[in-house]
């Protein structure tokens, strides 16, 4: 049979014993039942050929269940996960003169201040007296966490489990509705590591501090929180004339990020708290720029100035697409290059045959993600997805709790415990995000296609 079997067709004509033109339609003595020609299954609301046959045929489904839904969770595999050994850590937030920027300032000041003057630093006469050499001191403080407790439960009946096995059942229902669940739990994370910034002052937004910190609030800074309300991107924190600033959008890690608002208008002091943020002159209509890679070039010189080290540049499939284009019109092309997610983040180097291959830029992994969201005004049509460039060693999910799978019910002879007939099962991971370099992460928001 294997022989001339070349065609659906062939296949059809061979099992059905059809040759000829007499299409695929089966003969049977009691009449015509209909075959695989004509509407197809989905379309047709009966069959051709005699009456009363139709409880003769019926659809088979199978046991595979095919996924529909783009469910990757790139940035959670990105970012570096350690164990949760504190709920706090101690930052430098000063030096003891020259201020916090990522140069050491000089200006007019005495010793000791932000900006000394430049015969102040440090320089004395021969034999100085003590007395006369001030005392400096860096300037210290602290950051907290509380960790996030993550669950999804999901229950099936036992009589949903018994069927499940025969007729055209999906088999192990068990199996198959964990093993989709465990991807949701996942995605779910990796949503809440990209939820945009404005989400924490939404309306009628009340549990976000439940969630894992998003990337979007680490990775920002007062000038773009302030601009952010100008535009009236966020919710006001109160009505009137005089409203405030959503503590939402301010505090981070038990701080408050040097921005301020008193009768609508917005003063940003720059400080410790904030990441290297590039959304142009404002939110406002119109300001989206075009994307280009001086853009990009700049936010990777300034992260590096500030003494970051980049190891990823997150953003989305159509921002990927267009530094491509990019690229290309210069007679330039994205090199690639093979990355394995691991505990530590992204490791550029393969070890078993578990990675994947991604664009790089400047030899920085590339990484798409479907979730990315694009900060710009409401109306404009042709928005990119925001840019990302982070620096993994100090940005990581601190993990209390790995995620365990935990089931019990009647088919492990519990029923008392779930209080039904069947089972319930949960996923469960505790952690949370944490960071302890704002400045060595760089985000570009505001920008479209030409």
């Amino acid at each position: 049979m294997s022989g001339y079997i070349k065609t659906m067709r062939d296949l059809e004509a061979a099992s059905y014993g059809l040759r000829g033109g007499n299409g695929n339609a089966l003969l049977k003595s009691a009449g015509v039942v209909g075959g695989l020609a004509g509407a197809g299954h989905d379309l047709q609301t009966a069959f051709s050929g005699a009456t009363g046959m139709t409880d003769l045929y019926n659809v088979l489904y199978g046991q595979k269940v095919w996924s529909m839904l783009n469910q990757e969770v790139n940035a959670l595999s990105m970012i570096a996960k350690r164990p949760y050994t504190s709920s706090g850590w101690r930052v430098l937030k000063s030096r003891p003169q020259g201020g916090s920027g990522s140069s050491f300032a000089i200006g007019s000041g005495a010793a000791g201040s932000a900006s000394p003057k430049a015969d102040l630093i440090g320089g004395v006469a021969e034999n100085a007296a003590l007395s006369g050499i001030p005392a400096l001191a860096p300037e210290y403080t602290t950051l907290k966490v509380t960790p996030k407790t993550i669950a999804h439960k999901f229950e099936f009946s036992e009589l949903a489990m018994e069927l499940a096995a025969i007729d055209d059942g999906v088999g192990d229902i068990r199996a198959i509705i964990r093993e989709d669940m465990g991807k949701h739990h996942a995605e779910v994370q990796n949503k809440m590591l990209l939820t945009p910034l404005e989400t924490y002052s939404a309306a009628g937004i009340t549990g976000m501090t439940n969630n894992y910190t998003s990337l979007y609030k680490v990775v920002t800074d007062g000038a773009e929180i302030g601009a952010m309300y100008t535009a009236n991107l966020t919710e006001d924190g109160e009505s009137g004339t005089n409203e405030a600033l959503d503590p939402q959008l301010v505090r981070i890690y038990g701080q408050d990020r040097g921005v301020t608002v008193s009768t609508e208008t917005i003063t940003a002091v720059p400080d410790f708290l904030d990441a290297e943020v590039d959304y142009g002159a404002s939110y406002a209509s119109g300001s989206a720029r075009v994307l280009t890679l001086t853009l990009l070039n700049d936010m990777i010189r300034r992260i590096r100035q500030n003494g970051g080290n980049p190891k990823c540049i997150l953003t989305g499939y159509d921002t990927i697409q267009h530094i491509s284009d990019l690229l290309q019109s210069q007679e330039r092309f994205m090199d690639r290059k093979e990355i394995v997610p691991t505990h530590n983040g992204v490791r550029g180097v393969k070890g078993a045959e578990v990675g994947f291959r991604v664009a790089t830029y400047y030899d920085i992994p590339l990484i798409p993600c479907k979730d990315m969201a694009s900060t710009t005004e409401a109306s404009l049509t042709n928005g990119l997805s925001d840019i990302f460039i982070l620096d993994t060693d100090h940005l990581w999910l601190s993990v209390m709790k790995p995620t365990e799978y935990f089931e019990d019910g009647i088919s492990n002879g519990n029923p008392f415990g779930v209080g039904t007939l069947g089972n319930q099962a949960m996923y469960r991971t505790i952690g949370e995000v944490c960071c302890s370099f704002f400045k060595g992460q760089g985000k570009i928001t505001n920008i479209k296609s030409a």
